[in-house]
């Protein structure tokens, strides 16, 4: 919602253009229909059907091609962005503003755009407080990533959290993650599994794999 409020009129007339394999996707669609704006959404195969569906009910265009240079349409990137950072960095503030005693928050993490966000927000306003990026394990580019230095691409990964399946983390990302992240660390499947469950039979909420990273 963030980045498209920040496009002028004109830019909002020639419509977005968003990728990814399922949670951005919905979140621009769904703001796009909002604000009246078209929004044309590129997937990639094997994207999970009920985010498919989602998005599509939100009034995105489900594609696989090049999008923008032709249309002059707007690219609303998911994670490597400062307005899709400092969208989702709302979600620090209202944990800070919620929970004024807080002390440690854990971050699903993919491409960074979330735990980038949120490290910024939460630790402007509360300096002490630790924040800490969780990825699965067969696709822990992140976690290489803080340990090395610098930014470590993998190959596709397998994981049921089909929202951290991501190849390297964004540069604007890791720059801020590097700053104000207390540590990555990375759960295996099994992991995400017993947390799934866990949310379902003793909070009753019903949350997928890669918000269970969280």
């Amino acid at each position: 919602m963030n980045a498209l409020l920040q496009l002028s009129e004109e830019e909002r007339k020639r419509g977005v253009v968003a990728f990814s394999s399922g949670n951005h996707a919905q979140g621009v669609a769904l703001a796009s229909k909002l604000l009246g704006v078209r929004a044309t959404i590129v997937m990639p195969e094997g994207s999970v059907a009920s985010k498919v569906e989602a998005t599509k009910a939100y009034g995105g265009d489900t594609v696989a091609r090049e999008i923008a240079d032709k249309t002059g349409a707007s690219v609303i990137p998911p994670f490597d962005d400062e307005r899709i950072i400092a969208g989702q960095g709302t979600v620090g503030l209202e944990i800070v503003e919620e929970w004024p005693q807080v002390e440690t928050i854990v971050v699903p993490l993919g491409g960074g755009g979330l735990l980038s966000g949120v490290a910024v927000s939460a630790t402007a306003l509360k300096p002490k407080v630790e924040v800490f990026g969780v990825e699965p394990r067969a696709g822990n580019d992140g976690e290489q990533s803080f340990r090395s230095g610098k930014i470590v691409t993998i190959e596709p990964p397998k994981t049921i959290a089909d929202g951290a399946r991501t190849l390297a983390i964004g540069v604007r990302n890791f720059a801020i993650i590097r700053e104000r992240v207390r540590n990555v660390v990375s759960v295996d499947d099994d992991a995400l599994l017993d947390a799934v469950k866990f949310a379902m039979y003793r909070t009753k909420l019903v949350i997928e794999p890669t918000g269970a990273l969280g």
